[in-house]
């Protein structure tokens, strides 16, 4: 479904080069949910970035269904963004002004289905009474299971969720990541720093110092 290949991402410091990934290769089948384990620093974010087409490599290539991102023309990456990717992130980014399900329907407005498609969603993540209600009334586990409903709402083939759960207490943190692995249809790679929320992943990769543990460690399950 999605690979990086042998792929780097270096940034420039003053006259220092510091590598956010290095020589990194990994695959993530279809249906796959993939946890990134790792500190802080590790380049745990940097590699979601490169799975996702988000940032380019600096050497080496990433790929999505046998094409190369960097073959792709920028509206081409969008459109795949939008259309194939799914992405929630460690803040719950909320509109302040729109409702809970306008928040959802924010990422297709469009879509002929788009309400009736946004309430089942929020049913699905157990808000579907806090529907009309706005960010600055919901709580912050309420707010990111909003954005899970928002990350799942076209049905993406992946969903990225970089440290979904670290501005959360490790309940709502394991709701967050329950809703995410029950309700995708498609892969699922997830950053994350605590090992507690790792526990239904189907395959953990551990990151240190930019690079991927010579042997990735599985998941207790």
């Amino acid at each position: 479904m999605i690979e990086v290949r042998s792929a780097s991402l270096v940034y420039q410091d003053f006259d220092r080069q510091v590598y956010a990934c290095r020589e990194v290769t990994l695959e993530v089948a279809a249906g796959e949910f993939v946890a990134i384990l790792g500190p802080s620093g590790s380049g745990k974010s940097s590699l979601l970035y490169l799975l996702s087409g988000l940032k380019s490599p600096t050497s080496g290539s990433a790929w999505f269904k046998g094409r190369d991102y960097a073959e792709m023309s920028d509206a081409e990456r969008a459109r795949i963004r939008i259309e194939n990717f799914g992405f929630l992130f460690q803040q719950a980014f909320l509109v302040g002004y729109l409702t809970a399900i306008e928040n959802v329907m924010l990422v297709d407005p469009i879509r002929g289905d788009s309400r009736e498609r946004a309430l089942d969603l929020l049913d699905r993540v157990g808000l579907r009474t806090e529907a009309n209600r706005y960010p600055s009334e919901l709580s912050g586990g309420q707010k990111q299971r909003v954005c899970v409903a928002r990350a799942l709402y076209n049905d993406p083939e992946v969903v990225f969720a970089d440290e979904p759960t670290a501005s959360l207490d490790q309940e709502a943190g394991k709701g967050v990541v329950q809703v995410l692995r029950e309700h995708r249809t498609g892969s699922l790679v997830m950053v994350t720093h605590d090992q507690a929320m790792i526990a239904s992943a189907d395959r953990v990769v551990t990151m240190d110092d930019g690079a991927v543990y010579p042997a990735p460690v599985e998941s207790s399950q």
